[in-house]
């Protein structure tokens, strides 16, 4: 007998973008490619999940270019919704870490280190809080992975 999970049910998403990719060979070490021709990766796994490594790209470098570009981009509704000023120079790194869940199967990790060069630490806290629950990256995956977030000003 299975337990039965009940999930809370997700907010309705009218997406407004969508975009589409197809990975071919043997998933992590392979090639995928935007639908619309306009990328394509060569993929390999890293050295520390037991693949060649190397300077091919990997699903989580993927998803660490697409986070940090996605938090700082949502920064900007952030600064109109807190009327604090984003400052120019602003930076997001996003670390994305892969491995073992003591649960089974595999997990990821998600860390952010946000540069607000001048904000007060209360202002940089307020906007940091703010994008978290704007970011749709942050909204995918805060109910699973806890994502830790280093504001510097």
């Amino acid at each position: 007998m299975h337990d039965v999970i009940e999930k809370e049910k997700p907010m309705p998403v009218d997406a407004k973008y969508k975009t589409s990719a197809t990975a071919h060979g043997t998933g992590r070490d392979g090639r995928t490619a935007l639908d619309d021709g306009t990328m394509a990766l060569q993929l390999a796994t890293p050295k520390e999940l037991g693949g060649p490594g190397g300077d091919a790209a990997n699903p989580e470098k993927l998803f660490a270019l697409g986070y940090s570009a996605c938090f700082l981009s949502a920064m900007r509704v952030g600064s109109m919704q807190t009327k604090i000023k984003l400052p120019e120079g602003s930076t997001v790194q996003a670390t994305i870490g892969i491995g073992p869940r003591s649960e089974g199967g595999f997990g990821i990790t998600a860390a952010l280190d946000v540069y607000l060069p001048g904000l007060s630490e209360s202002d940089a806290q307020k906007l940091v809080d703010a994008t978290h629950n704007i970011c749709p990256y942050s909204n995918a995956i805060k109910a699973s992975v806890d994502v830790s977030i280093t504001t510097r000003s």
